[in-house]
């Protein structure tokens, strides 16, 4: 579905991402676990437009992406959902919702997707007339997703779901992030500093370091490896 060829990415004169590679394969959930600072925002902006490399390629089924617009990449079926959710704190869930359909221009569709959305998460329904800014930390997220989801994406890529996040609701956006690649077909590349639940979930993760890809399997091996245990998982 997704594959990334040996990309290099500058922010002006400083280079943050070093010959990365790695390929999402469809219906799967894939995982870039890494420290503060290894490079996932910046791989995930690249991938959806805001940056582009240098050197080096990004395909998305087949079609080469990695010098086209953010809005092309939008319409192609590529979702992103940033860290820290950028929600707009004083318009309703719904006005937030309908933000993420804005390519869309049949209103039959985006009250379709708008109603495929309340179903994978009731609670958001249930606060669709509430201002963003008033959810709790957790239905933020979900929120954060669903506007995700109403670009009806082929892939969705999470930045730091689980950030600043209590432990129990950190649990309940993987458990959701599962059901989202079990229940709705949905591809998933996810970008965590949560080692141990990112690994978890992943059929297959890649580790970022300062930039570098220094390896990759699958997440179960992955939480078995030394270095990550070490580096990571603190035993």
């Amino acid at each position: 579905m997704l594959n990334i060829d040996s990309i290099d990415v500058y922010y002006g004169s400083v280079q943050a991402l070093w010959k990365v590679s790695l390929t999402v394969a469809e219906g799967e959930i894939t995982v870039v676990v890494g420290s503060n600072g290894a490079g996932k925002t910046t791989l995930l902006k690249t991938i959806s437009g805001l940056l582009h490399p240098k050197s080096g390629n990004i395909f998305f089924f087949g079609k080469k992406i990695d010098k086209a617009p953010p809005y092309e990449i939008v319409k192609m079926g590529i979702a992103h959902v940033p860290e820290g959710r950028h929600l707009f704190p004083y318009m309703t869930v719904e006005e937030n919702l309908e933000m993420g359909a804005h390519l869309m221009r049949d209103k039959q569709e985006i009250a379709e997707t708008l109603d495929w959305v309340y179903q994978i998460f009731p609670i958001l329904k249930e606060r669709r007339n509430q201002l963003a800014r008033t959810l709790s930390g957790g239905e933020q997220q979900m929120l954060a997703i669903g506007r995700g989801l109403m670009s009806k994406p082929k892939l969705l890529m999470l930045d730091e779901p689980s950030l600043g996040l209590a432990p129990k609701l950190v649990l309940q956006v993987f458990d959701l992030v599962k059901k989202i690649n079990n229940d709705e077909g949905i591809t998933i590349l996810l970008v965590e500093q949560n080692v141990r639940q990112a690994l978890q979930i992943a059929h297959k993760a890649y580790v970022l370091e300062n930039g570098r890809i220094i390896m990759e399997d699958k997440g179960q091996e992955l939480l078995h490896n030394e270095h990550v245990k070490k580096a990571y998982l603190g035993l």
